[in-house]
């Protein structure tokens, strides 16, 4: 199961709320790219796929299609404000290796 944290969560529906038509919820998937291999992928989405699984966060549906939950199984998404900059961050346990630059990994 995929977790997030609520940093994120309110993240998500701040900027969820500010899209017109208001999408159905977040898909987070892993693709095939980056120099390791995979990557993840957060876009909004107006219906979820026939195979998706659905999971709630303080009234947040997050969709996730069934070749990316091998890849997603325990991981917890964050929200993170640093000096260096601010945006999501995958904490993976499946995670072999990752890139230099962090933004793909190999499982």
């Amino acid at each position: 199961m995929i977790q997030l944290t609520d940093t994120a969560v309110t993240k998500v529906n701040e900027i969820l709320s500010m899209q017109e038509p208001k999408p159905a919820g977040l898909r987070i998937a892993v693709v095939g790219g980056g120099c390791s291999g995979f990557s993840y992928s957060m876009a909004f989405e107006n219906t979820p796929g026939m195979l998706d699984k659905t999971y709630k966060f303080d009234g947040l549906n997050v969709f996730i299609d069934q070749a990316s939950m091998l890849y997603l199984d325990g991981v917890q998404v964050d929200y993170v404000e640093t000096l260096e900059g601010s945006g999501f961050k995958f904490n993976n346990p499946n995670v072999k290796s990752t890139c230099g630059c962090g933004s793909s990994f190999s499982a």
